[in-house]
């Protein structure tokens, strides 16, 4: 039973609590693909090279750092041991960019140990990296 002094309201559905989930739930997937961005070599300083070409992605990159510490796909590795895991990740018949992302302040010497420890491996081709200038 409904009283006189009642008067019918519409209904209203409010849909501000909505878009909030929409945005909050938009802004977490912009945000979390920003972190699917794999990068292959440990940060160093590279250096700055106005001739240098991007490099098809590679599954093989030795990183030297300032230290002179190398690591093998971001694992730390001794360079004895450098060769023989190359030669594994190197599919036979086939030409493999191996990626050399050496720290601008490593000795020169230290590079070209590796280099040529590298140029050992049948199928490897190298790639030194560097920032565009």
């Amino acid at each position: 039973m409904r009283l006189p002094d009642e008067q019918d309201s519409p209904l209203q559905i409010n849909i501000v609590p909505m878009i909030d989930v929409i945005f909050s739930i938009l802004a977490f997937f912009i945000i979390s693909t920003l972190y699917l961005t794999r990068s292959e070599g440990l940060p160093v300083n590279l250096p700055k090279a106005s001739t240098a070409q991007p490099q098809p992605s590679t599954k093989i990159t030795v990183s030297i750092e300032s230290n002179g510490t190398i690591a093998l796909n971001r694992k730390p590795i001794k360079l004895s041991e450098l060769e023989g895991a190359v030669r594994s990740l190197v599919k036979p018949n086939s030409e493999t960019v191996v990626i050399i992302n050496a720290d601008q302040r490593v000795e020169h010497g230290k590079v070209v140990g590796v280099m040529d420890l590298l140029r050992r491996v049948k199928g490897a081709k190298l790639a030194i990296a560097a920032k565009s200038s």
